[in-house]
């Protein structure tokens, strides 16, 4: 199993029109997080796009293909491309770019996203928001599969006999699809055999299982071989020296994130009991590194994942040393433990 890291880039906003000190101190941070993890044996590092101020990142490519010269092996990879409000040809050049950039590193995965600024922004109607995606993910997977590219839709001009250019060093860019838990999403992945990134951010780990299981079928009903079908699982995460300490540590920064979220989406406050009953019954994997190993594998066994994405949060009353000392442990203390445990039971 995969083991890696996806980070969404949360800032405190500078609130000007030029000279964001915050911002250019969050980059900073990203590519020194993307750095570590490679150095410790981390398999790959993934970055969101959003369109706020209270998150650094909108081009997660760009990021990306900065931190490329910095590594040696880690995969650089978007843990969202917001594509119902992208041009599926940019993104393809895009990250076919880092590809050439990262020899041969690069991967897509593709989402509606979590938030809808980028609709507006980008001229788009929220009324398309599923035929959007639908269109603009056939229109990426073509671009991906062949050079010349003739393709015909409702919401982007057509494409007659084009290329489309660079093309990357992998023979094709692997491209997973970012899902939440709407069922129609996993039948969608499962039916197109696209791999699939679940994010587990609320309720028992358990209750997703019936999810996972519904994308599987999907595949195995539209004739995919099973076996060989990706799945990750993303759920938050903050690894310390000790459980109490790693609690402690995140819980402020959790907490001021989840309830500045959650008073835009009617959310009730999230407090200290919530998140201790997340950490012990939900996917928060907050903990010591033995708490994180355990978790880590009680998710295989209910999931039989091939990657595991550990999303850090980081860029406000949480010093930076402790997100890259919980870099720092996940590399060299948990991942060899999982690896072992995992290359055990096969």
């Amino acid at each position: 199993m995969e083991l890696g890291i996806s980070s969404f880039g949360e800032v405190q906003p500078d609130g000007v029109a030029g000279k964001a000190i915050n911002a250019h101190k969050r980059v900073q941070q990203l590519l020194e997080e993307i750095k570590l993890a490679d150095e410790v044996g981390l398999d790959v590092y993934a970055l969101g796009e959003h369109h706020r101020p209270d998150y650094v990142v909108s081009a997660p490519e760009i990021i990306l293909a900065a931190a490329a010269p910095l590594t040696k092996n880690i995969r650089l990879s978007s843990s969202v491309t917001v594509l119902s409000s992208a041009d599926p040809v940019r993104v393809f050049q895009n990250f076919a770019s880092l590809d050439l950039i990262s020899n041969g590193r690069a991967e897509i995965m593709a989402g509606r996203g979590s938030f809808i600024e980028s609709f507006p922004l980008f001229g788009y109607d929220l009324d398309d928001y599923n035929e959007l995606f639908t269109e603009k993910l056939d229109l990426l997977l073509k671009i991906n599969q062949q050079e010349l590219v003739s393709w015909q839709g409702k919401h982007r001009a057509s494409i007659a006999n084009l290329g489309v250019y660079p093309r990357p060093l992998q023979p094709q860019i692997p491209i997973w699809l970012a899902v939440g838990g709407t069922p129609a999403s996993a039948v969608r992945a499962g039916k197109m055999n696209i791999p699939m990134t679940l994010a587990l951010l609320g309720g028992s780990p358990e209750r997703f299982v019936p999810f996972v299981n519904l994308y599987r079928q999907a595949a195995q009903d539209a004739g995919h071989d099973v076996s060989q079908l990706p799945l990750a699982i993303n759920s938050h995460f903050f690894v310390a020296d000790q459980s109490q300490q790693a609690a402690d540590d995140l819980f402020p920064t959790y907490q001021a994130m989840m309830n500045r979220v959650g008073r835009e989406r009617g959310w009730a406050p999230l407090d200290r009991a919530q998140f201790e009953a997340m950490r012990q019954y939900g996917p928060l994997l907050v903990g010591s590194p033995q708490q994180m190993i355990d978790k880590i594998l009680h998710f295989h066994e209910l999931f039989q994942n091939t990657r595991y994405l550990a999303q850090l949060i980081g860029g406000h009353d949480l010093p930076h040393h402790k997100v890259l000392h919980a870099i720092e442990l996940f590399g060299t203390k948990v991942a060899p433990v999982v690896r072992k445990e995992l290359a055990v039971m096969k």
